[in-house]
């Protein structure tokens, strides 16, 4: 019987449907690798493949196994399309050698196919730069030249630490209106990112993308680090960076499908729909009008896994949150699917390709670097998502909580927070079925159309009522939830947790990418950190408790339990309070009670004290909760108790006077 079964029983009638997982994923393996090589000499197509610096020039190879002539233009041979073709090898491969005279670092080329009658224009598959050309408005590939080496320092570096996730986007980092870039990230924003606690980045965008307002999900060149954000190197300088600060990266990766484009992107490359896709209706994405990738295909699977490789050893990378992973999953990519039974998860509509896939992509990682970690973006709850392979899993670390932003959005909108259920918002918290990032909103929640938490509950007054010394009904009660919904979410809500850039310090409004329907406008594309730094408003409170949350948790190490262990739940009160990490945290969402000596019990029979609370005066609140020790023995009560004073819409943290 497979581990998974002993641990989750529940999955007892579908082990058939597991056995052929874990056969189908042998079968696979066995497939690609023959004999006795691993998974991590397998993927190495990008050390062969693309542009290679040699002694006497260049070596340009590729894959195009429908193509019946390749050829490679440039400014080299003034862009004539035909006058430097390569040799046909075996197997759909192809190549030329170039002389060092002809070719340079940074020399701009395209690679052109013949397919029958027709000649196409192709940006090279394994490109690692990829521009576009401010002459004629098309994509290009710049030449690297491969034997330079990066002056890396960070070869000590180490996390262990469960991840709490900064994600962020590189060309949105910045307050001007205009992108930014990886170096100014680097030297402006990672310093924030340190001073508030948090230990990952999670890089968005990174991989080329033809339509910046995409947000990098629509990835043309796999291979490539977006040159809208500067040089390879300059990618390297932030991550190595970020490494001297004890910041682990992840990228973003997009593996679930690519962008239709021909010129810029991987469609139709050797002029057939099936070098990468699925041919027929099955190559499309209907929601999102982009290709889907073969994943039963062995040359697929070598480009694929080769990337990931790619990106952890170039670039130093320490893992990747998967992107689409719930669309990868299923034939109709779980459109409407509510996932209510067990046996959803197990049928003709589960793409097992897909499956094999992200094993072999977790094994891969772990077998290249061991300390990297890999996160779902799976909103279904695949069983065994974050279970080892061996055991019958898909192998990931962890999986995002995106029914939690769900749930917080749909509290916002249709029910005032005195009418919050305590107990079925502690049930949506706790209930997990893998190890999970909790998050209040990620960059999701705050696109055009839809707004940031604290902008739903402050709207207009975000405008004219976030100076420190204003307190009006309105911007008082956004500023205290957004504070506790943090902080409960954090605390309860998973085994890390993430939030998006500015979101920690209550950045307002929505995130709009500039295109012609707004005039081209960066407004609603940046991070005002104007907001931040200016002491007479709020958003510096905010941002203290963000980060004095984190450092809490990383002290304390709550994430350490897995689960929190729930003390106290009143729905008329309001009152929930549970421990983590040998914390007790307390939350009265009361709008307008206050609880003098409110009893809550505790674990330990010792001696409590206040470490902070949202009211205390630095975050904006009314210092109405004193730092002083309570005590857990409460006179003619069996038991520990503390008997504390409750202000309304306020959470504390308290923990017990000996650690």
């Amino acid at each position: 019987m497979l581990p998974i079964l002993e641990k989750m029983p529940e999955l007892r009638p579908f082990e058939g449907d597991l056995n052929l997982r874990m056969d189908l994923y042998r079968q696979k393996k066995s497939q690609i690798l023959g004999g006795n090589q691993r998974l991590i000499d397998f993927a190495n197509a990008y050390a062969w493949y693309g542009f290679h610096k040699e002694s006497d020039g260049w070596v340009y190879r590729e894959w195009a196994p429908g193509a019946d002539e390749v050829y490679l233009t440039g400014d080299f041979n003034n862009w004539q399309w035909t006058a430097t073709p390569l040799t046909r090898l075996e197997n759909g491969n192809w190549e030329v050698h170039l002389s060092g005279e002809t070719v340079h670092h940074g020399s701009r080329v395209l690679t052109v196919v013949r397919n029958g009658d027709r000649l196409t224009q192709h940006v090279p598959l394994y490109a690692r730069r990829v521009t576009q050309d401010w002459v004629t408005q098309s994509w290009c590939c710049e030449v690297q030249d491969d034997t330079v080496s990066y002056p890396w320092t960070d070869q000590d570096f180490r996390s262990e630490e469960a991840p709490l996730i900064y994600e962020t986007h590189i060309g949105m980092s910045g307050e001007d209106h205009r992108i930014s870039t990886y170096r100014e990230f680097a030297d402006h924003v990672l310093p924030h990112v340190q001073d508030l606690g948090y230990n990952t980045i999670q890089l968005m965008a990174v991989m080329e993308h033809p339509f910046y307002g995409s947000f990098g999900y629509q990835v043309s060149n796999f291979y490539a680090a977006s040159s809208r954000f500067g040089y390879p190197e300059d990618l390297k300088y932030l991550i190595n960076k970020a490494h001297e600060m004890g910041i682990r990266v992840l990228l973003d990766v997009v593996h679930s499908h690519a962008v239709g484009n021909t010129l810029e992107g991987i469609n139709l490359f050797d002029g057939t729909a099936y070098q990468f896709f699925h041919e027929g209706g099955r190559g499309n994405h209907s929601a999102w009008g982009t290709k889907c990738f073969n994943y039963g295909k062995p040359e697929v699977l070598h480009f694929l896994l080769s990337n990931l490789k790619f990106w952890l050893e170039e670039y130093h990378f320490d893992g990747f949150r998967f992107d689409g992973v719930t669309s990868m999953l299923y034939l109709d990519h779980a459109l409407g699917t509510d996932f209510s039974s067990l046996s959803q998860y197990f049928t003709m509509n589960t793409d097992v390709d897909a499956v094999t896939y992200l094993q072999l992509a977790n094994e891969l990682i772990q077998e290249v670097k061991p300390t990297a970690i890999t996160v779902a973006e799976d909103m279904s709850g695949m069983p065994g998502m974050c279970e080892k392979v061996a055991d019958g899993g898909i192998g990931f670390n962890y999986r995002l909580g995106m029914g939690i932003p769900d749930l917080w959005i749909k509290l916002a909108k249709e029910t005032r927070d005195e009418d919050w259920n305590l107990g079925n918002l502690w049930y949506q918290l706790t209930f997990r079925n893998a190890p999970t990032i909790a998050y209040v909103e990620s960059h999701d929640q705050a696109l055009v159309g839809d707004k940031t938490m604290i902008f739903r509950f402050a709207d207009a007054a975000m405008y004219d009522q976030m100076e420190k010394d204003c307190h009006t009904q309105v911007i008082d009660r956004a500023v205290a939830l957004h504070k506790m919904i943090r902080l409960l979410t954090m605390a309860a809500g998973g085994a890390g947790y993430l939030t998006f850039m500015g979101n920690e310090f209550g950045h307002p409004e929505w995130i709009d990418f500039p295109r012609p329907g707004n005039g081209n406008s960066f407004q609603y594309c940046r991070r005002q950190w104007s907001l931040l730094s200016n002491p007479s408003l709020k958003y510096e409170c905010l941002n203290a408790f963000d980060r004095d949350m984190v450092h809490t948790a990383k002290y304390y190490h709550i994430f350490d339990e897995v689960y929190p262990e729930l003390q106290w739940v009143h729905e008329d009160d309001h009152v929930l309070a549970f421990e983590r990490g040998g914390l007790l945290f307390v939350f009265n969402f009361s709008p307008d009670r206050s609880y003098t000596d409110y009893t809550i019990p505790v674990s330990r029979g010792e001696d409590y004290r206040v470490l902070f609370s949202s009211d205390d005066y630095c975050y904006n609140g009314y210092g109405r909760v004193a730092r002083e020790q309570v005590s857990a023995y409460t006179p003619g009560l069996e038991g520990n108790y503390v008997r504390l004073y409750l202000p309304a819409r306020t959470c504390i943290v308290l923990c017990p006077a000996g650690l």
